[in-house]
């Protein structure tokens, strides 16, 4: 084996028409750092002063189209769309064949909207860096990013190279390459179960399922339901990646029903269903509205409970008519999944701060939504309630008995005990 061949490959993608200095000066830090550069150039109109490995022709190609028809298309969006679709076909296809160990690549707002569908198409556990002009900002949409995606903001960097720029350059390459150097890949010797929580004071049924599930042979990866990490559960759903899940804070629905920062994207409690993954969900949270706690809450809820989580996010409860309405979303989500779903009805209540004597205690409210969940939850969906709160040991009783009936029925893959 050469030595070359031991060296990790990183894909290096920009356009290398304008930003050819800053793109040269990436290879040979990936080069020193002991990593090994490949160019992807997805210029449209130049070339780069270099030849690259895979060429702006090569991109087109992978679109089924050709660089004159991207020029042609339009204007720079329609080119970069068309570009996007290619470079995204084209690492894949590299990933797939064993050509890539980590990609980065460097944009401003038009190059941070192809690497983000780069970054989308490879799987967890391959380093993903993106350094761009618009890194954390509220432009990007939270279903566009990759679960495991590392930004830097492109500071000081926009036209040429300086000091600034040299600084977050060889940090981003410094850490794509000890990323590929260090990253150890999701394995699969036992079947992988997804579930959902927010935080463990908020909700706490993880403490009691978590062990349980892993005496029975599964792994467990438990996603924080603030914004990104239903993103990320969603997005290991869409790849078949779980053998079941335990949805049981989707409080990230109501935050989309609400027009909240802090969201999945518009296919949150999808994606499982779609990809035959079988579920069983319960409302977590879901009479909540999270907002950020340093800012003033939205008028439509002034009035409104509220809870301080710490200085990052706080959370403010919805009307009794708002709980009704999102029981019809959650119910006609549940009702499109192609895989069995079981939904678990707790009902003395779904969060912790629900309960007497805390903040958001609305009884009133509860029972609104509980009456409303009732007569929604659609006949292809198995339906449990149970007379306790979520955080009860009774309710992870519950969820347990499901889980082990399905898998004695063959419907959930069988754990593996070493």
């Amino acid at each position: 084996m050469s030595a070359s061949a031991r060296l990790p490959k990183i894909l290096v993608i920009g356009t290398g028409d304008t930003k050819s200095d800053e793109l040269l000066f990436m290879a040979d830090v990936i080069g020193q750092a002991g990593g090994l550069p490949i160019m992807v150039d997805v210029s449209v109109l130049g070339d780069p002063p270099y030849m690259p490995d895979h060429s702006k022709h090569d991109i087109a190609a992978s679109a089924g189209t050709t660089i004159q028809a991207i020029i042609d298309s339009g204007d720079e969006n329609t080119a970069m769309v068309l570009m996007a679709e290619g470079a995204a076909g084209l690492v894949r296809r590299l990933y797939e064949a064993g050509e890539v160990d980590g990609v980065i690549a460097l944009g401003g707002s038009l190059g941070t909207d192809l690497a983000l569908d780069v970054a989308a198409v490879l799987p967890i556990g391959v380093p993903k860096f993106i350094v761009s002009t618009i890194a954390y900002s509220h432009l990007l949409p939270p279903e566009r990013i990759a679960p495991d995606l590392m930004m830097i903001l492109w500071a000081g960097g926009l036209y040429g190279l300086n000091p600034i720029c040299r600084a977050v350059l060889s940090q981003a390459c410094g850490a794509v390459v000890g990323a590929a150097k260090a990253s150890e890949k999701p394995g699969r010797e036992r079947p992988l179960i997804g579930m959902t929580s927010l935080g463990s004071s908020c909700l706490k049924y993880m403490k009691m399922l978590k062990p349980e599930l892993e005496k029975r042979g599964y792994d467990v990866a438990v996603f924080h339901s603030t914004g990104m990490g239903g993103r990320a559960y969603e997005a290991v759903a869409a790849k078949k990646g779980f053998a079941a899940v335990f949805d049981f804070c989707i409080q990230e629905v109501t935050n989309a029903h609400n027009g909240s920062v802090v969201t999945s994207g518009p296919d949150r409690l999808e994606n499982a269903g779609r990809a035959g993954i079988p579920q069983i969900v319960a409302p977590g949270a879901i009479d909540m509205v999270d907002i950020p706690a340093w800012a003033a809450a939205p008028e439509r809820f002034a009035d409104r409970p509220y809870h301080a989580h710490n200085r990052l996010i706080g959370s403010v409860t919805v009307s009794a008519q708002h709980r009704r309405d999102v029981a019809h979303v959650v119910a006609a989500k549940l009702q499109a999944a192609a895989a069995p779903v079981a939904f678990i009805l707790p009902a003395r209540g779904i969060q912790e701060w629900d309960q007497a004597g805390e903040p958001l205690h609305e009884p009133e409210a509860l029972d609104a939504f509980l009456d409303e969940m009732r007569k929604a939850v659609p006949a292809s969906v198995a339906f449990e309630e149970v007379d306790t709160h979520i955080n009860t040991p009774a309710f992870a009783a519950k969820a347990l008995e499901v889980f082990d009936r399905w898998v004695a029925e063959g419907i959930i893959e069988k754990g593996r005990i070493a």
